[in-house]
């Protein structure tokens, strides 16, 4: 465990944050875990893999009503037993539990899933957050899911708001605010392969 290294990448949705980890985890020839988190959380957990796939970053409209009116409430409240946990707050530790039991037996990149903070007490762990400018977002959304300019953004707008709800619940901290992470790096600066190489040359130091 004490040789392990972790990865952590927090990301804009339309920044290349899985794209640049899976480049990161690559290099490193480690695992990198995005969607694979949720097939394991489940195998680990005994909830349903389609149930965890529904909620994974995602706050349900029961939880959105939880955020607005206390946004850290969940931070400094649950439970590890699961006793008095509703499906949403399970199904997170599901995944909280698979994140710290991987950092324990293996380096890699894992992507989102609030594993900055899942991590916070671990050694040789080291978060970045990936953003970009809007409008640079978009032509990227566009692009990649066949969508026209105003289609896009609004899907970005979603995704980022989703995940943003998702993190402050769960965490003490702020989604994107640079005091949540170790560094926070603009996407559009260099091309992906360059900003992976730069990633791993800050975890060196």
């Amino acid at each position: 465990m004490a040789d392990n290294k972790i990865i952590t990448i927090g990301r804009q949705f339309g920044s290349n944050g899985r794209q640049i980890g899976e480049l990161v985890a690559k290099k490193l020839g480690v695992t990198c875990y995005d969607k694979q988190l949720i097939k394991k959380a489940a195998k680990e957990s005994g909830l349903w893999e389609d149930l965890l796939d529904e909620m994974d970053e995602k706050p349900t409209n029961s939880f959105l009503y939880s955020v607005v009116m206390d946004p850290y409430a969940f931070a400094y409240s649950f439970d590890n037993s699961g006793y008095g946990m509703n499906i949403n707050q399970k199904a997170f530790m599901a995944t909280y539990n698979t994140i710290q039991n991987i950092a324990k037996n293996e380096s890699c990149v894992i992507i989102g899933r609030c594993s900055n903070y899942v991590l916070r007490d671990f050694n040789n762990v080291y978060n970045f957050f990936l953003y970009a400018p809007l409008e640079e977002r978009i032509k990227i959304v566009m692009e990649r899911f066949n969508l026209d300019e105003k289609k896009a953004k609004d899907q970005i707008i979603k995704e980022d708001k989703a995940r943003a709800s998702y993190f402050n619940y769960y965490t003490s901290m702020k989604w994107g605010n640079i005091e949540s992470y170790d560094c926070c790096l603009n996407t559009t600066l260099m091309d992906p392969e360059s900003m992976a190489d730069l990633i791993i040359e800050i975890s060196k130091k």
